[in-house]
């Protein structure tokens, strides 16, 4: 039977009586189902605001633009990134008209506080730190840096649904946090994100911001008593970006069941870890000691990874490749040959499969396969 790198698991009856209550409501769109995940999120996460929304893309670039708008930052500013993530990370950099300046990552696969700090510049703005794989690296000490120096720091944590950093979730000290309920995520959905400010005002503007710049969203306009509900104030010009009552139906089931799914990711990965013990042809992405991952990936580096994947695929074992270094895109050439770390690790990283449906039998098969085919 084949294994692929992500299969979604929804709980199917529940979500559809969540979806049921929209439809007999009339109510899928922004309001109702989205006000209550976010206030789910809220208590799940502890951080203090959090505002659904289409996707994590959208929240990036809300992020960027909120805080380009409200510091006055230039064109060409500049904000710190990685090249090793999905382009929408650095995609959300450009959408603002800014400069995206590219440093390396450590063996974490994680921004590396050395490069960054070579990176800082009087024009540094802001730094994007990827969580990958729900993984915080050496986030701490990047976060250090931003404070000494003044500059915002935006968290992507579109893999960290449930990942806690000395018991605390994820977000709770970055300026702004992002995180993903897209399809593969570990807390599924078919798109949407939460975007969570620390700042109460930045909160209140980006709901505005997220809503064409309208300042009272339809929900609440329809659920006051009276008329002119009509009488709404255009307080600048928004964007389409907000979440909708389908989407957070599905996330407000999901929710319930993300740490005993995270857990089960957990296990996957100590399982796989035993596996590789004592393989020096096969190296292990670690997770940082004061991190509760969320495990969205489970990462190896081996020599001859391409080769190895074509052997996988033969074998009906479908990895994923997280992420090919964003540098090697023309949209991003000018960064080239910057960041070896990052571009070396583009070339042997391998994420194995990692869903609720692999079995303990799956990565003994999946272990055995690599430990076959890998290359010294």
């Amino acid at each position: 039977m084949a294994i692929q790198l992500f299969v979604p698991n929804f709980r199917i009856d529940e979500c559809l009586a969540e979806i049921r209550e929209c439809l007999e409501k009339g109510w899928t769109g922004l309001g109702f189902k989205t006000n209550q995940f976010e206030e789910a999120w809220k208590a799940y996460t502890g951080l203090q605001h959090a505002h659904f929304l289409s996707s994590n893309t959208v929240g990036l670039h809300l992020a960027i633009e909120l805080f380009k708008t409200k510091f006055g930052w230039a064109d060409g500013d500049e904000v710190i990134t990685t090249p090793l993530t999905f382009v929408s990370s650095n995609h959300a950099i450009l959408y603002s008209r800014l400069t995206p300046v590219f440093a390396d990552v450590d063996d974490s696969l994680c921004l590396d506080p050395d490069s960054v700090a070579a990176r800082i510049t009087d024009k540094t703005r802001a730094i994007i730190f990827v969580g990958i794989g729900g993984n915080i690296g050496r986030y701490h000490e990047v976060l250090a840096l931003c404070k000494e120096r003044g500059i915002k720091m935006i968290l992507d944590a579109a893999h960290m649904a449930g990942t806690r950093i000395e018991g605390r979730h994820a977000g709770y000290d970055a300026d702004v946090s992002v995180f993903s309920f897209q399809a593969v995520k570990n807390l599924p959905t078919a798109d949407s994100g939460m975007i969570c400010f620390q700042d109460a005002d930045d909160d209140v503007r980006v709901r505005k911001m997220s809503w064409l710049g309208i300042n009272k969203d339809t929900y609440a306009r329809t659920a006051s008593q009276g008329a002119y509900k009509w009488m709404y104030d255009v307080e600048e010009v928004g964007f389409k970006y907000h979440g909708n009552s389908i989407m957070a139906a599905i996330g407000l089931v999901q929710l319930k069941y993300l740490d005993g799914d995270n857990a089960y990711r957990r296990q996957l990965a100590t399982w796989y870890e035993e596996q590789f013990a004592g393989q020096s042809k096969i190296r292990l992405v670690k997770i940082a000691k004061n991190c509760e991952s969320s495990r969205h990936l489970f990462q190896i580096r081996v020599k001859n990874r391409d080769e190895l994947m074509l052997a996988l695929n033969e074998h009906e074992v479908y990895p994923g490749v997280h992420y090919r270094d964003n540098t090697e895109y023309r949209m991003y050439a000018s960064g080239k040959g910057q960041c070896p770390n990052a571009h070396l690790a583009s070339s042997e990283i391998l994420s194995l499969p990692m869903h609720m449906r692999v079995t303990r039998a799956d990565t003994e098969r999946i272990t055995s396969l690599v430990r076959q085919y890998a290359a010294e």
